[in-house]
């Protein structure tokens, strides 16, 4: 059974990896596409990445919980005490994420052109939100704690961090270094 675990999470980790660097090539060509871009065309672009963001978020927050839910392992009893739990921090996670989506929407539009007072200013929000995560899943492992014990929450927390470990990954990986555009 841990090796199939492991197996999955390897699998899952490539998958997530894979389809960064796809991400990343198209970003690349969206940058030389929006240079040339009419004001027109600058609107339909960022309602192409606002619906490719919604998109986006709708299918991680599904495979996040199919994945959760085939590694949680509960019986019916304890998914009935699980589940509202973690929807409540699903939620609230999701808050969390617009504040991070804002963020990483601001450095894009000037990651090439930063002064250094705003990198600090977006820096400083990108810890400031790592930071309010790491409290909310915190909260959230003792309330599973309290409801399920030790060692589901233990499995909980392993889990989300480790699924939030590759979505960071495949968000970092897709982002230019400030000053360094083409």
């Amino acid at each position: 059974m841990k090796l199939s675990v492991r197996m999955f999470l390897a699998t899952l980790f490539v998958l997530v990896l894979g389809s960064s660097l796809s991400g990343h090539a198209q970003t690349t060509t969206q940058k030389t596409t929006s240079k040339a871009a009419t004001p027109s065309e600058a609107d339909a672009q960022k309602e192409n990445m606002q619906s490719y963001i919604d998109l986006l978020r709708e299918d991680v927050r599904q495979q996040k919980d199919e994945i959760m839910g085939s590694m949680m392992l509960l019986s019916a009893a304890d998914a009935a005490k699980f589940w509202p739990i973690y929807s409540d921090y699903d939620v609230a996670l999701a808050k969390l994420n617009d504040q991070r989506i804002e963020n990483i929407k601001q450095y894009a539009h000037s990651y090439n052109d930063l002064t250094d007072e705003e990198a600090d200013r977006l820096i400083q929000k990108s810890v400031a939100f790592q930071k309010e995560r790491a409290e909310l899943l915190a909260a959230t492992y003792e309330k599973v704690k309290q409801a399920l014990g030790g060692v589901t929450a233990a499995r909980f927390a392993q889990i989300e961090q480790q699924l939030l470990l590759i979505i960071d990954l495949q968000i970092d990986s897709s982002l230019p270094i400030a000053g360094q555009g083409s």
